[in-house]
């Protein structure tokens, strides 16, 4: 580790619907050390998704709002034009491995070709030398050679989210960011490629924000842990410390809502349902489903400090 890489402060992304404005990304701080891992945990529909295409600009026409900074290497890529964003940062130093690997592909093209395609684009070798580096990153990700001259049909799931990961690797960038990359495969292949990822950290100074609701799939790589719900982080503490024993209310019942394999008990769940995102209530968001919900709760709590990285927004730490 060498310090603050990453840091994301006061980002705010709304999408324009015709119900009025949806607060997907509503005040988000964090940051990341290099070479370390984030997960990023929460229900679905929390905003996580919107978050990580925040981070890499991968932006929708909708969006309304979209302001705060993300300072990467002391550097405010918020400055920078949409131009500018594209040839200098954009997949070349941070890339994304996004959901549903199968759609993330063109079918009619060979998935060699579109591993390579980043190379040709943004540093404009030549197809030979691209194909040639993609060899070699199919090679480390597991991916035997001869499936480089494959259409995505012919590729297993779990081949496909090998392919997804050497795209994300080829441009050599600083930080990935995962998004649910092992949704919708077995539990054997999610198994693999999670042994896939562990190998590239411990092998690289990659940083890795992992986004999931998936807990106990994001004891497998994270350093550190941010909760997100509806919209806003809500608690922010490294992984040895949230599994032990999660500070806010609602990470406590996600943990609670978590199978064990040594303990007898019985599993949790959190009552109510999420809120909306247009025109959320005033105080906290999460105080209707909470046990602990007090009068203060009616304003918003306070992002508290309690020492390290631990953070949470919630009246009950608040002195």
């Amino acid at each position: 580790m060498s310090g603050v890489f990453l840091e994301v402060k006061d980002l705010y992304m709304y999408y324009r619907t015709t119900m009025g404005s949806l607060k997907a990304v509503d005040g988000v701080s964090f940051s990341l050390d290099r070479g370390e891992t984030l997960a990023l945990i929460g229900e679905s529909g929390c905003g996580k998704s919107s978050l990580a295409k925040s981070l890499i600009r991968l932006l929708p026409r909708n969006v309304e709002v979209f302001r705060g900074h993300i300072y990467l290497d002391g550097e405010d890529l918020m400055e920078m034009d949409e131009d500018q964003f594209r040839r200098t940062v954009q997949w070349q130093r941070i890339s994304m491995v996004a959901q549903a690997a199968l759609n993330s592909l063109n079918p009619v093209i060979r998935v060699g070709e579109q591993v390579a395609e980043p190379l040709i684009v943004h540093k404009g070798i030549s197809k030979e030398e691209a194909l040639k580096k993609a060899r070699e990153a199919f090679s480390l990700v597991g991916i035997p050679d001869a499936f480089i001259d494959r259409y995505p049909f012919e590729l297993s799931g779990g081949m496909r989210q090998r392919a997804i990961i050497a795209m994300a690797l080829i441009m050599n960038p600083e930080i990935i960011i995962l998004d649910e990359p092992t949704s919708a495969l077995d539990v054997l292949t999610q198994a693999n490629i999670m042994n896939l990822l562990k190998k590239i950290k411990a092998e690289s100074s990659i940083s890795f924000i992992l986004i999931t609701h998936d807990v106990g799939l994001s004891s497998e790589l994270a350093d550190k842990i941010a909760v997100m719900y509806a919209g806003q982080i809500v608690e922010l503490n490294d992984a040895e410390g949230f599994y032990s024993s999660p500070l806010h209310p609602y990470s406590q019942k996600l943990m609670a809502s978590v199978p064990t394999l040594r303990m007898d008990r019985t599993p949790e769940y959190i009552p109510g349902s999420p809120i909306s995102l247009i025109n959320p209530p005033e105080g906290c968001r999460f105080a209707d489903r909470c046990q602990h919900k007090m009068p203060v709760c009616s304003k918003d709590p306070p992002l508290v400090h309690l020492g390290e990285e631990r953070f949470v927004k919630c009246w009950l730490y608040a002195k």
